[in-house]
């Protein structure tokens, strides 16, 4: 059974190695370099080129390179019954909650701001944010937002998640569906967006839903670009609607020259860079996952289509 690497955004030598320190016996290809193509039964992805997984009659899984499987389901053409799989891995859940954290603490310790007086020479001591004042509402309750209330709760700060059906976490207020969804914005002071990309929740945070957050609140997106109607979030900063935002995802990547967000001083921009992946860590359940479909079993961690995660 041939593995067959589809990523032509990432580079491919490190994921080789590691995938073949792993697995030294598997066929392993790099598109476009596939061989012939009805020996290819199982395609690793990651930004493939819509519409090429048609080529392979014999496919019998698609694993994504990444916590996200969007990128996969956009394409209209996807081979019926074949499963999709997501990574799950303790590293990169960890990375993103280090990364809401810093978010939030920059957030309330005011650096950003601190880093602007350093620049004009002025010293202006401010007294930070308390983080038992400061309630931190996470919308997407999975494993990287369940994780991220936890250290967030580990550091004093209230939390509150909203998911699309109920989840039960201690110590975390739970709010779900479209009747929770109110209530859980008009108690989050800082608003943290860690959902999975799916029809229902393109473009949600919108206008309509920062005039629900208090005066004042702030914005950490670390899911992805297409959650955020940008012209709107630069509309509820300039009105005073929101205090800023963290962003480290973008409707086009890179962050086109020019882009407003570029110097906005209420805005801290990172590059996609809130939870990467290891190809080392990750390796081991790929080909874990490779042995499973070659022996006529369902993969591990494959998502729910209905749902589109």
């Amino acid at each position: 059974m041939t593995m067959l690497f589809m990523a032509p955004k990432l580079k491919a030598s490190s994921w080789v190695s590691h995938l073949r320190e792993q697995g030294p016996d598997i066929d392993l290809r790099v598109w476009p370099d596939d061989g012939p193509r009805e020996e290819v039964e199982f395609i690793l992805s990651w930004k493939h080129p819509l519409g090429e997984f048609r080529n392979y009659p014999n496919l019998k899984c698609i694993a994504s390179l990444g916590f996200g499987v969007d990128h996969i389901l956009r394409d209209p053409e996807l081979p019926p019954g074949v499963p999709v799989t997501r990574l799950v891995d303790a590293a990169m859940t960890r990375a993103m909650s280090e990364y809401v954290l810093a978010a939030v603490l920059n957030h309330t310790r005011g650096f950003t701001r601190f880093l602007r007086d350093q620049g004009r020479g002025v010293w202006q001591p401010r007294v930070p944010l308390h983080p038992s004042e400061v309630r931190v509402g996470i919308m997407g309750m999975g494993t990287l937002g369940r994780d991220a209330a936890g250290t967030l709760l580990s550091q004093g700060f209230p939390v509150a998640g909203w998911s699309r059906t109920p989840k039960q976490i201690e110590g975390v207020a739970a709010f779900a569906g479209p009747e929770g969804l109110d209530p859980f914005l008009t108690r989050s002071d800082i608003l943290v967006c860690l959902l999975p990309l799916t029809p229902a929740t393109r473009e949600i945070l919108d206008r309509q839903l920062f005039a629900r957050l208090p005066a004042g609140a702030y914005l950490i997106n670390a899911a992805r670009g297409d959650h955020l109607v940008e012209e709107d979030l630069l509309a509820a900063i300039s009105g005073g609607r929101l205090s800023g935002a963290c962003l480290d995802v973008f409707r086009t990547e890179p962050l086109p020259a020019g882009h407003p967000f570029w110097g906005h001083p209420r805005i801290v921009v990172t590059p996609h860079i809130a939870s990467l992946t290891y190809p080392g860590a990750v390796a081991p359940q790929i080909i874990a996952n490779y042995h499973r479909v070659r022996a006529g079993q369902a993969p591990l961690n494959a998502i729910d289509f209905e749902k589109g995660y």
